[in-house]
């Protein structure tokens, strides 16, 4: 009989080892007081047992409740104070004024990213993602971009391995899209550029260019020359002087420059400004 009962104590302290990992308010720790040192918790009722056992038992049996309670009890005393620790550290005054954080802001280079998708978006342009690290076909032939083209030097491009470069601009993006979607397209194609340029005012070996397509029917010059004034206009204001003027690129036929008119305030001169190809 003293095996069993000694068995079953052994059996109460595991369950009490788990239910005592998952106390984690005043509720909780009350209700497993109750659930084992309760009036009518499985310890308590193992007392009654004490006067069924001959004398010579009585002692093991006493030793193996008083020290399972007292560890219980103990057990119980080191989470309350575990509980009321947390409680100090958490205590918040709810009507002392809250803190301001600082949010920051966006880059000028992502506000005027920003501001021309906003613009062409509103023109039912999509917005179109692309690699960075392309490889020759898309960033070169593709574009009619011979292979004595002096871009295509080392000197001027970031090549990698695997036949891999780092995209001299973002028109692979386009060529991507062409192939796998179907006219009507009207697309913007925003991203990061790479060139092997010594920095200084007007070059960076990293830049940020937006391009965009539009393939349709009975579309025309005149339609790209009044989309991108009214886009010169949007950006810089509808009084700004613009320009647009006949240029050269090895993809596109015919090709021109849009200008801006830049004056200097100080001193009243300006100056035409290249903002963009097409």
């Amino acid at each position: 009989m003293l095996s069993k009962i000694l068995d079953d104590l052994d059996e109460i302290k595991a369950k009490f080892e788990i239910d005592s990992n998952v106390v984690d308010d005043d509720k909780s720790l009350e209700n497993l007081r109750i659930k084992y040192l309760g009036r009518k918790s499985a310890l308590t009722d193992t007392f009654k047992y004490m006067g069924k056992l001959p004398n010579d038992q009585k002692p093991v049996l006493g030793q193996k409740l008083n020290v399972l309670k007292n560890h219980i009890q103990d057990r119980l005393d080191h989470i309350r104070q575990d509980l009321n620790s947390k409680t100090q550290k958490i205590n918040i005054d709810l009507s002392l004024p809250g803190q301001d954080f600082f949010l920051g802001k966006k880059h000028p280079i992502m506000q005027i990213f920003d501001e021309i998708k906003d613009f062409f978006t509103s023109l039912g342009f999509t917005i179109e993602l692309g690699r960075e690290a392309e490889n020759d076909f898309y960033n070169f032939e593709a574009l009619n971009i011979p292979p004595d083209h002096p871009s295509r030097d080392m000197q001027d491009t970031f090549y990698l391995q695997n036949e891999l470069l780092l995209r001299t601009h973002t028109s692979p993006v386009q060529i991507r899209t062409m192939e796998k979607q179907q006219p009507p397209i009207r697309m913007l194609a925003p991203g990061r550029c790479f060139r092997k340029d010594t920095p200084d005012a007007t070059h960076s070996p990293m830049f940020h260019q937006v391009e965009g397509l539009v393939v349709d029917k009975n579309t025309s010059f005149a339609e790209l020359k009044g989309i991108l004034l009214a886009f010169a206009r949007y950006m810089f204001g509808p009084e700004s002087k613009i320009r647009f003027r006949p240029s050269f690129f090895p993809f596109t036929e015919p090709s021109a420059e849009v200008d801006i008119w830049w004056k200097n305030k100080e001193n009243g001169s300006g100056n035409w400004l290249e903002i963009l190809g097409c």
